[in-house]
Formats: C-alpha cells, sequence, structure tokens
C-alpha cells in the first residue's frame, strides 16, 4: 500500500455534536468497525422522569441525556464524564451509571490491549488446507479495520468480514490451572466468493524466541469490542463489552473443545 493511500485511510477531522467535539475519520468508509454512532436522545418531552430512579423533573431536578445510550436521567444518575472512546469523543463526556462501566471498560482495550495489537506478533500461519505453515506478523491496522499478515507474502482480512473464531490452547500451565492459549482459527467471507476461507494461527517465537509477544496479541484479541454495534444502546449492560471471540462462542460451544470454551468465558469474565 503506497504512504499517500494509507494517509488518506488514516486522515481524520475534527465535529462538533450535540454532546461534544469528536475526532472522526475524514471518509467514513475507513472508520472503524468498532465505532458506535452517536444515539438520538429520548425527546424531553416523552420523559416526564429519570429513567433510572423515577424522580420527577421539575426547575430544580434538571434532565440530562447519556451520550452513550439517549436516555434521559436526572443529575444523580448521570453526573459520570468518561471517555466514550467507540464514539471518537475527545473530552470524557456525560453517562448514565450503566454505561460509564461500559465505557470504562472499552477505555481499558483503548489503552492497552489495542497497543498490543497494533504492534503485532509472529505467529505460524497455515492457510485453508495446506499443510505448510508460514511465519508471519499479524497485527491490526491503524484504523482498525484490517488483520494485516506480513510474511513472504501478504495478506489483509477485513475484520468485519470475519464471521468465527475458535480458541486453540495447550497446557495446563505449569503447576496447574486452566490451559494456554495457543493460537486461533478464523473463518472469514472473502469478498467476490459465496465461500468462507479460514487461517490458523499458532503462536510463534520472535527474534528474542519468545512466544510471549504471540501470547499477549491472542489475550488481546478476546478483549475487542464487537465490530458495527449499531447505537450506543445495545451496550446498555454493566461491565460488559462483548469481544469479536465472545460474539461467536457458539463455535466454541458446538466445537468439542471445553478448555477453549472455558478460556473464553474467563476472558469475558476479567
Amino acid at each position: 500500500m503506497s504512504s499517500g493511500l494509507a494517509a488518506h485511510r488514516d486522515a481524520k477531522k475534527l465535529v462538533r455534536s450535540p454532546s461534544g467535539l469528536r475526532m472522526v475519520p475524514e471518509h467514513r468508509a475507513f472508520g472503524s468497525p468498532f465505532g458506535l454512532e452517536e444515539p438520538q436522545w429520548v425527546p424531553d418531552k416523552e420523559c416526564s422522569r429519570c429513567m433510572q430512579c423515577e424522580a420527577k423533573f421539575d426547575f430544580i431536578t434538571r434532565k440530562h441525556h447519556c451520550r452513550r445510550c439517549g436516555r434521559c436521567f436526572c443529575d444523580r444518575c448521570c453526573s459520570r464524564k468518561v471517555p466514550l472512546r467507540r464514539m471518537c469523543f475527545v473530552d470524557p463526556v456525560r453517562q448514565c451509571a450503566s454505561c460509564a462501566l461500559v465505557s470504562l471498560s472499552e477505555a481499558e482495550f483503548y489503552d492497552k490491549q489495542l497497543k498490543v495489537l497494533l504492534s503485532g506478533a509472529t505467529f505460524l500461519v497455515t492457510f485453508g488446507n495446506s499443510e505448510n505453515p508460514e511465519t508471519m506478523v499479524c497485527r491490526l491496522s491503524n484504523n482498525q479495520r484490517c488483520l494485516i499478515l506480513d510474511g513472504r507474502s501478504r495478506h489483509e482480512i477485513e475484520v468485519a468480514h470475519i464471521s468465527a473464531v475458535r480458541v486453540l490452547t495447550e497446557g495446563p500451565a505449569p503447576g496447574g490451572g486452566s490451559a494456554r492459549a495457543a493460537g486461533m482459527c478464523l473463518q472469514y467471507m472473502v469478498p467476490g466468493s459465496e465461500g468462507v476461507a479460514q487461517l490458523k494461527l499458532m503462536a510463534g517465537e520472535d527474534s528474542n524466541a519468545s512466544k510471549r509477544p504471540a501470547a499477549a496479541w491472542l489475550a488481546a484479541m478476546h478483549k475487542v469490542p464487537c465490530p458495527g454495534g449499531g447505537p450506543g444502546r445495545v451496550a446498555h449492560t454493566p461491565g460488559r463489552h462483548p469481544g469479536l471471540a465472545q460474539r461467536v462462542c457458539s463455535v466454541l460451544l458446538t466445537s468439542h473443545h471445553p478448555q477453549a470454551t472455558k478460556l473464553l468465558y474467563e476472558s469475558r469474565d476479567q
């Protein structure tokens, strides 16, 4: 990819919305698949009481809209201002208690796990039914839209096209405990084709003969928010933000890999 095209994809602009300043992609087509659209606010005329504690609004008890779910609350139930990275807000914005917990959990992903995914790690990659794995560096693209695999060849897989994820484990760990993630299988749609392709990633050793970066990359994948997701109200469950792997956990439940299933749900609950 030319540097000019890469810059075009990563270009951003500052916009003002009723909720605050947002730094959004200059071209909507290149936006992150993890982004959320701003929700429509519940109209003031339709809300005479707080939608949490049912306090009646009056001259003293004022209305406030949660910037994530769009619902209407009193100041006591919607007083926290926390980062809302999935909507690209520059500054922390007002959110209800439930949404604030979800946004804080997602902020941890953007502050920690995302850096790991962008840096990449070394894997042994097998495409389809091939018996010859290729050593490749797998990383998330800067705009978070694609998994990029670089080795003797180069491949880009759009995150939104990934339809299933299966965790591959080994272990148990020394001293007992749960099995360790050693890799994952991905199924994804190929543009222009009706078929589904598959690849397998197995943790490889980096230049220091260590598999730790690959293990950290696999762990970070479990924290990826659901692509798309619609308006912010869809994530209105305290302390939860479903990840890419979690949204296809049904694949694990029918895959006869109980350790993989256990690992997946442990990751979700951390």
